[in-house]
């Protein structure tokens, strides 16, 4: 079995992506990811959140209801307010929230009052949190992970590896030291030295806290989608049993 753990929909006709460059501004919807699942023998996805929007999580939930491949929605919460509340307003199948912290100022955002209580009602609720950082905002990932034990996290991308940066081999690889963070092999293409990143992660966190993921559509602009899923090789767990474990998924 096969699940990829991390996928997006967008369509830039309804809605603001501002991180989003032109080789990407168009739609892109359940029909053009199915049969490129289908091709490569995934059995479903997971859908994650592209913008700091609680419209488009609801938008998101409702695709993954009316879409039997996705499994499971990561989608955004607003940490600094009531978490409960917006939780309340939420159905399944939302398995997970991330923020893009690498895009704020302020590279400790992670560890800001408001913030860390977010965090800890994500936890409460059951819910993974997906750490969306690179090597400048690792140190507050860091402290985060350390002080919030009862929450499941998961580094999206292995932090965005970048060329001859020794402060990501250190901080990615203390990250691995705390069991309840795992690791999306995911978005290499877009980043330095694919193959070599997927052999430091495998090392750091084991293929038991290691999961597959597409980052589809956005690894379109360098590799078609099955080189995506090559370069992770054939581990059971990589491929979707950490993905099913981390985020409570239920796969036929």
């Amino acid at each position: 079995m096969i699940v990829d753990s991390h996928q997006h929909f967008w369509d830039p006709a309804l809605a603001h992506y501002p991180w989003m460059t032109d080789a990407l501004r168009r739609r892109y919807w359940p029909e053009d990811l199915e049969p490129l699942l289908r091709e490569n023998g995934v059995a479903g996805s997971i859908l994650v959140q592209a913008r700091h929007s609680l419209d488009e999580t609801r938008d998101l939930l409702a695709i993954a209801k009316a879409t039997p491949f996705v499994l499971g929605v990561v989608g955004w919460l607003d940490l600094t307010a009531d978490v409960d509340g917006q939780l309340r307003d939420l159905e399944a199948p939302l398995v997970g929230v991330r923020h893009q912290v690498h895009d704020e100022p302020d590279p400790a955002w992670l560890l800001r009052d408001d913030v860390q209580r977010g965090l800890g009602a994500v936890g409460a609720a059951g819910i993974t949190y997906d750490l969306l950082v690179r090597s400048r905002e690792l140190p507050a990932a860091i402290e985060t992970v350390r002080r919030h034990p009862e929450v499941k996290f998961v580094l999206d991308h292995v932090a965005k590896r970048s060329p001859d940066d020794a402060a990501w081999s250190r901080g990615v690889s203390t990250l691995a030291e705390f069991p309840n963070v795992a690791c999306k092999l995911s978005g290499l293409f877009t980043e330095h030295d694919p193959a070599g990143t997927v052999e430091l992660a495998l090392g750091w966190f084991g293929p038991e806290r290691c999961m597959f993921g597409s980052d589809w559509p956005v690894s379109t602009v360098a590799v078609p989608y099955g080189e995506t899923l090559a370069i992770v090789g054939d581990d059971p767990d990589v491929l979707a049993r950490t993905a099913i474990r981390t985020y409570g998924l239920e796969v036929a």
